[in-house]
């Protein structure tokens, strides 16, 4: 047993820094992060046959402020179950009512009840939650140290969920149907509990990172939101999410418009090959899952761990925005759909990918309560603003100055130039809190309150 866990510390060092005995866990982890990403992005082209099917691009846009009060409901409870019970007991409560919901919609969905809005908005909590919980549990299992080094093995098991789950959806969306798939995502989900609770067992055995002790009341006066505005590098972190979230969902707008349009028009012209506009919207959306996961897996594998290596965190945090600017470039003067899909799959496989990995090592430098409370607040609220403010742009674009798809990717531009300057900004406040630029008087102004 000892030789075949050294065996496998020797091939995961391909890709890491594994010191040995640590493999096990980080493969076990990678499993776990593995089955979520496939569990919902078997679930996406659902949510998008759903809410393009039943509505529009534009309900799907307006949708993202419900999340927002959705999040404004739900995460007080999530906070009063962590409060209550054990990190394992929290996982598999939380973890089986998602389960328990997915089986209830395909109940209704049966029957032949609508459910466009309430499932949008549902996994749009799910997503959030379920994810932020896994790496909650990851970091509550992981030091500072064993994270820096092994976080590149567990977010490759996020990038092969997400291309096998988007590839099983589109394997399984024509002979199953669009409803089928919700029961296929509460089977892998089920699964991953499984691996979770292994992991935990194993983990709370060898006691590789002793429980931190904090504040059941959160981060002080204020809460998590409190510690986010009192704190500098927190609030760039956050509207660094913010604006991400807010380029990212107008360019989903601008892809889903062009797509409804596209299958409307399939239809008409008898193109469709008998397919209904949902199913055509679900293969396509499966298919573009696809080749975003794909791309995103190949650059977690061979570019990711050499970017931040070579580069460092404050230049590959730019990446992403950099890349954006191209993209929306490209769709302001060729707004045709294989135009827009090549946009999106570069911009969508690097946020999965080397943003994902970078915006969790941002938190690196953090205390406990910065990582835990405050990451939560940025995670939820403040990437939902993000939404807030497309769905904004959008009912702008739409109502009251109509805008053409060229005309939102020139607005997308505009704003990627202010993301592009807070991830520079970001950048060399990381620098400071890991003491690589400078200390002392220099240091003790970043922390000053407000925006530099």
């Amino acid at each position: 047993m000892k030789s075949e866990r050294k065996t496998l510390d020797r091939l995961l060092g391909v890709f890491a820094d594994v010191h040995a005995g640590e493999g096990l866990t980080a493969l076990l982890l990678a499993l776990n992060i593995f089955l979520i990403l496939m569990s919902y992005y078997v679930l996406k082209p659902v949510r998008e046959a759903l809410i393009l099917g039943e509505g529009s691009a534009e309900l799907k846009t307006y949708m993202s402020a419900g999340q927002v009060v959705a999040l404004a409901i739900v995460v007080p409870y999530y906070g009063r179950l962590v409060a209550r019970f054990s990190r394992i007991r929290l996982i598999n409560v939380v973890t089986a009512f998602f389960v328990v919901c997915l089986l209830f919609f395909y109940a209704l969905a049966q029957l032949g009840v609508p459910l466009a809005i309430v499932f949008f908005l549902w996994i749009g909590v799910f997503n959030l939650m379920i994810v932020a919980q896994f790496w909650s549990f990851a970091n509550d299992i992981y030091s500072k140290e064993q994270g820096e080094r092994l976080f590149a093995i567990v977010g490759f098991g996020a990038s092969l969920g997400a291309v096998v789950g988007s590839s099983a959806a589109d394997s399984l969306v024509e002979p199953l149907g669009v409803n089928q798939l919700m029961l296929v995502g509460a089977i892998v989900l089920f699964a991953q509990l499984i691996v979770t609770n292994v992991v935990d067992r194993w983990e709370s055995a060898r006691e590789v990172a002793p429980r931190v002790a904090t504040d059941s009341t959160g981060a002080g006066k204020g809460g998590a939101f409190g510690l986010v505005f009192r704190t500098r590098y927190l609030l760039l972190m956050a509207l660094l999410l913010m604006l991400l979230n807010w380029v990212n969902t107008t360019g989903e707008y601008i892809l889903g418009s062009i797509v409804k349009d596209t299958a409307s028009d399939m239809i008409r012209t008898g193109r469709a090959g008998g397919l209904t506009e949902g199913q055509l919207i679900a293969d396509f959306y499966s298919k573009f899952f696809t080749l975003v996961n794909a791309s995103g897996l190949l650059l977690q594998l061979f570019v990711v761990s050499r970017i931040v290596k070579y580069w460092g965190v404050p230049w590959a945090v730019m990446v992403l925005p950099a890349v954006s600017l191209g993209a929306y470039g490209v769709m302001a003067f060729t707004p045709v759909l294989m135009a827009v899909l090549g946009a999106k799959v570069a911009e969508n496989s690097l946020n999965y990918s080397l943003n994902n990995t970078v915006r969790n090592m941002l938190f690196l430098p953090c205390t406990y309560e910065e990582k835990f409370s405050a990451k939560q607040a940025i995670d939820s609220f403040f990437v939902r603003i993000g939404d807030v403010l497309s769905a904004l742009l959008v009912f702008v674009g739409t109502v009251v100055v109509p805008l053409r798809s060229t005309e939102f990717a020139a607005v997308n531009t505009a704003i990627v130039v202010a993301w592009l300057i807070l991830a520079w900004r970001t950048g060399h406040y990381y620098r400071v809190r890991t003491g690589s630029l400078t200390s002392g008087p220099a240091a003790a102004k970043i922390e000053a309150p407000g925006v530099a």
